[in-house]
């Protein structure tokens, strides 16, 4: 496995590799494409046996499925590791009583929860097939409210305004921008100095056609010069946040062949979220429920 591929693995995933290279475990051979067990002697469908235990190839596609890797051979005997490895544990668990625990015991009802939950979902929504004209007709949409310009901006997004009048006195006093945001921002940008994508509208900004960004913050944007700071803070919602305008271009349209997959992928997302409130909206209009 490269070192691409392994980066890609999620935590657990590359806590059972360590696990497997540890305990120089023996590499098993990965199960052929058809699962039939022929070439191990294996029966048919089961990927491997431990202490009398089978693990049924299902498992392995299952984890392939989930973790969002390519159907490899090298892919398959790194998952087949693992697959062991938690069988071995698990047994080693068991017969420690970890089965009995109460935390396992609830555990093991969420997740029966949860899956029947899912699964109950899956077997009820009822979704159209996305159409290209749909795909086309919102490639339009997003286009038609694209400004002439787009914008790259840095937020401090902060909880008041005692804090905001802090944040903007210091700006004042030459403190940085990134330092400020590392030390008060409250947004999921924190992490990159403040920093979001490139946005644009069309103005004079309206609402419901600003692409998403908050009408308050569209129109600061739009008056700011290259470098400029708000003078005063935006209110969005119960946040104050202060902008400052890091870059101007003119803005870049993407080709439909582009971007079509995405927005077909981002319609299907909507349809399977409504599609799912309004299964769960029936259901709940319907039961008798007491808190």
């Amino acid at each position: 496995m490269n070192a691409i591929a392994l980066s890609r693995l999620s935590g657990p995933a590359r806590l059972a590799l360590g696990l497997m290279l540890a305990a120089c475990l023996a590499p098993c051979q990965a199960a052929d494409d058809s699962g039939s067990g022929a070439a191990t002697g294996l029966p048919p469908g089961t990927l491997a046996v431990v202490n009398g235990v089978p693990i049924a190839q299902a498992q392995l596609d299952d984890a392939l499925r989930v973790a969002r890797q390519p159907d490899t051979p090298q892919m398959r005997q790194f998952f087949t590791q693992e697959l062991i490895v938690r069988e071995v544990l698990r047994q080693s668990a068991e017969k420690d009583g970890y089965d009995r625990r109460p935390e396992v015991l609830q555990a093991a009802n969420t997740a029966k929860a949860s899956a029947e939950a899912e699964l109950y979902l899956r077997d009820n929504l009822r979704l159209d097939p996305i159409t290209d004209a749909q795909v086309k007709a919102r490639y339009d949409e997003v286009v038609s409210m694209m400004g002439r310009e787009e914008y790259k901006v840095r937020i401090i997004s902060v909880a008041d305004d005692r804090t905001a009048r802090t944040v903007l006195e210091k700006l004042r006093a030459g403190v940085s921008f990134d330092e400020l945001v590392r030390m008060y921002s409250v947004a999921s940008s924190k992490e990159s100095g403040g920093e979001m994508p490139w946005i644009t509208f069309r103005v004079p900004v309206v609402e419901g056609k600003s692409q998403g960004v908050p009408v308050a913050v569209a129109e600061a944007v739009s008056h700011l010069e290259v470098g400029a700071v708000t003078q005063e803070p935006v209110v969005v919602d119960n946040l104050r946040v202060i902008v400052r305008l890091d870059a101007k271009r003119a803005t870049q349209v993407p080709a439909f062949d582009e971007v079509k997959d995405d927005i077909r992928r981002q319609l299907h997302i909507v349809a399977l979220n409504k599609a799912r409130a309004d299964v769960v909206g029936n259901l709940m209009q319907a039961a008798t429920i007491r808190q």
